[in-house]
């Protein structure tokens, strides 16, 4: 491609808009020789094998003209949708086109759509929102979780007599399959998942010596039994919690300079958790203090993609997408209804934070954006020249652009309201008064914690 789509907005009544999009040459080109392509596989010319009928003979057989409307409708959607994240314009419907076919691709080419948009939301003053916020606080039990997982690093493993295996015992067993495979003395600690589920719980109330035939599923439904037998039991002793621990198993001299390295570490950690939920929180009371109309193809297309990213989850797993539902009690309307609120929560926390970028006069420049990337790049070891070319191609730059001004956004409006403590919200948010009368019941979608 020889260039980028580029647009001009032009605002129209009733919060409806009118795009003119530039499309250069080099895109004009690629459209055509895709539509070329697609064209011969479908058209039979004597002569020539489909698939591999020149340009200028699928031309003479079919026009010009049927060629070109082929290019254009099946990319002027791309076209289109990339001209609105460009220009952060928000459809509620599908575009109306008006257009001349290219006289050729080795010029530039414009089409308008006219659609309408989602309305400008009325931003409060949120300096004046109060949000609840938690206090970060490092509870005790996770240091000793944490303690204790040192502990278990050093601890000494003790044979045990005259009792059963403990689901928490380290095992020595011999294996035998039905074909004489034998593995000896193999050492199994149990609930680190080193064997299969059924054999971790087989083991588990067994004794030395004794001999147990265990069956278990292998991939694709095929059933295998091993025999297995104990020949030792061992149990993990643990150190005190003492000087000696901190030196034998951390770079600590001492017993309080390792909790207070491990206080820190999650001090940090629940921080951060605490100060995601706060930015989400100040998002959400934005959007319940804001007249906000979420609706439109962006909701639908942010649903679908809720549920694709959901499939693909379980389906990593191995569990198809409907035992999920299954194992939930859910029935696909169920999760549909549930993910098109989570879409519309989405979509609204970006118009309000749009708004407030707009108000703000906020801007993403390239480099920005360039320096994002290469950082993501080099973390998963992708070339990042090539990684940006894909992204401007795509449209996907000016999406990351967007996704950044947002980002800066809710930072900017995170710094400006008023934190207050998390009960005190609370409290008030469970007092009745006579506005919640009034607020409609869609509302009920973006009050904080809903």
């Amino acid at each position: 491609m020889n260039g980028r789509v580029q647009a001009q907005v032009e605002e129209l009544p009733e919060n409806r808009v009118r795009l003119t999009v530039q499309v250069p040459s080099g895109d004009v080109h690629h459209a055509v020789e895709h539509a070329a392509s697609d064209l011969a596989q479908s058209v039979k010319i004597p002569g020539f094998r489909k698939g591999k009928v020149p340009q200028q003979v699928l031309v003479q057989k079919v026009g010009r003209e049927r060629l070109m409307t082929e290019a254009i409708e099946t990319h002027i959607g791309g076209w289109f949708w990339n001209a609105a994240a460009q220009t952060r314009v928000r459809p509620v419907a599908q575009p109306e086109y008006d257009f001349e076919l290219p006289g050729s691709d080795e010029e530039d080419w414009h089409f308008t759509a006219t659609f309408p948009v989602q309305a400008t939301p009325d931003l409060p003053d949120w300096k004046t929102l109060e949000v609840g916020a938690i206090e970060p606080e490092v509870p005790e039990e996770l240091v000793q979780q944490e303690l204790d997982a040192l502990r278990a690093t050093v601890a000494e493993l003790v044979p045990v007599d005259g009792r059963p295996v403990g689901p928490e015992d380290t095992v020595i067993v011999d294996l035998v399959s039905p074909k004489g495979e034998t593995r000896r003395d193999y050492v199994v600690e149990l609930g680190r998942g080193t064997v299969v589920e059924e054999i971790e719980e087989a083991l588990v109330g067994m004794s030395a010596g004794e001999t147990k035939e265990i069956e278990f599923e292998l991939a694709g439904d095929e059933k295998q039994v091993v025999s297995v037998t104990v020949k030792e039991l061992k149990e993990k002793v643990l150190p005190e919690v003492d000087d000696e621990l901190a030196r034998s198993a951390s770079e600590f001299d001492t017993l309080d300079e390792l909790r207070e390295e491990i206080e820190d570490r999650l001090r940090a950690q629940i921080s951060d958790e605490v100060e995601a939920q706060f930015r989400s929180d100040v998002a959400d009371a934005l959007v319940a203090a804001s007249n906000v109309d979420a609706s439109g193809p962006l909701v639908e297309s942010r649903t679908r993609e809720l549920l694709r990213g959901l499939a693909q989850q379980v389906e990593a797993r191995g569990i198809p997408l409907e035992t999920y539902l299954t194992m939930t009690g859910q029935t696909p309307e169920d999760l549909l209804a549930r993910l098109r609120e989570e879409a519309l929560r989405s979509v609204a926390r970006e118009l309000v934070l749009e708004a407030a970028a707009e108000e703000l006069g906020l801007e993403i420049s390239d480099d920005a954006v360039e320096a994002l990337v290469r950082e993501q790049a080099e973390i998963v070891g992708d070339d990042a020249d090539a990684t940006i070319e894909r992204l401007r191609e795509t449209g996907r730059f000016e999406t990351l652009r967007d996704d950044l001004r947002l980002r800066d956004a809710l930072d900017r409006v995170a710094s400006e309201v008023k934190r207050i403590p998390r009960e005190l919200a609370e409290a008030r948010e469970a007092l009745w008064t006579p506005e919640k009368e009034k607020q409609p019941t869609d509302a009920k979608l973006w009050t904080p914690g809903s």
